[in-house]
């Protein structure tokens, strides 16, 4: 009787184990088949390149398809829910964008909690912005400009592209920070919003690196200052905002999520090959010239750098006051 009852035991322990020990094994196996990439803006853009680079890194070095999948809508909304709820099994990744940070206090409905919901594999890289300025605009410097917006509480127009974008929330980080009022001007995104910046229906936008310099090197516009902490080199002569607004500090930022419950020997190394092309010479000068940052770090380095952007644009987005839904 003893033995039977033994024997029942060691059954039931086994079977409670089996979930366990096929996961590691899958684990180990992976990736034994084409993985998504979900990319939550259309294609063409500069997060939908780098997920292109990225997708034919991973398959390159993993052996299997990462075949990238645009879902675009809703500032990033719908796909990444649809990531974060798919099943945890590494077979689907989601490119996080800064995005993400900024909706969780922008929209006030979600259906998913992306702190909760997404666990971090590996930032990628952060993406620099400029305070540009039309040029008949009459400062020449980030305190010029803050004295003259004083000056004219209310009258200066600042093109703010997108509704929740890291161009719109950096302008908003700059007037809580200077104690300036200026007059949001909505725009679809970055492109519409430039003629009319060029042309001094609006006065002021915080843009894209990479898409600006351009316009900048032409003199069309005027570059103020690039919103990271310290100087970029494509803009040598453009001071950092920090140097007048200590502590500012806005740019767009890319990294890799999946759902979470997927197993950490996945995330493990999924980090390792990210982080492998991050110190790729070929890959990190694709990187350079899309104006990027890099950043080679842990999930948990990318973990604490979420939480963090987080915690900036909630209290950026309860200062300005604004809300999605």
């Amino acid at each position: 009787m003893k033995l039977q009852r033994r024997r029942v035991l060691q059954l039931a322990t086994g079977v409670v184990a089996l979930p366990a020990l096929l996961r590691q094994a899958a684990a180990q196996a992976y990736p034994a088949r084409p993985v998504r990439l979900i990319v939550t803006v259309p294609a063409g853009g500069s997060p939908d390149i780098i997920a292109r680079l990225f997708a034919q890194w991973l398959s390159e070095r993993l052996g299997q398809a990462f075949v990238v999948e645009n879902r675009p809508g809703a500032s990033s909304n719908i796909g990444t829910e649809l990531a974060v709820k798919a099943p945890p099994d590494g077979y689907t990744l989601l490119l996080a964008i800064s995005s993400n940070a900024i909706n969780a206090s922008l929209y006030r409905h979600l259906n998913y909690n992306f702190i909760r919901d997404a666990a971090p594999v590996a930032k990628i890289a952060r993406i620099p912005l400029v305070m540009e300025i039309n040029p008949a605009v009459p400062a020449k410097t980030v305190p010029e400009f803050i004295a003259y917006a004083k000056a004219n509480p209310g009258k200066i127009n600042m093109a703010a592209p997108g509704m929740g974008s890291p161009l719109y929330v950096a302008g908003e980080l700059f007037k809580m920070m200077a104690g300036v009022d200026m007059a949001d001007v909505p725009y679809q995104g970055e492109a519409p919003a430039v003629p009319d910046l060029i042309s001094g229906q609006a006065q002021v936008m915080f843009g894209v690196m990479p898409s600006s310099v351009g316009y900048i090197r032409d003199g069309r516009l005027r570059a103020l200052a690039v919103t990271t902490a310290t100087r970029q080199e494509v803009l040598p002569g453009v001071p950092a905002m920090a140097e007048f607004l200590p502590g500012y500090e806005a740019s767009g930022w890319y990294g890799i999520v999946v759902p979470t419950a997927t197993p950490p020997e996945i995330v493990a190394t999924l980090n390792k090959e990210i982080n492998a092309g991050l110190a790729d010479p070929q890959l990190k000068k694709r990187l350079v010239d899309l104006g990027c940052n890099m950043s080679i770090g842990s999930p948990g380095d990318f973990a604490k750098f979420i939480a963090d952007e987080t915690d900036k644009w909630a209290k950026v987005i309860g200062f300005a006051g604004i809300k999605a839904d």
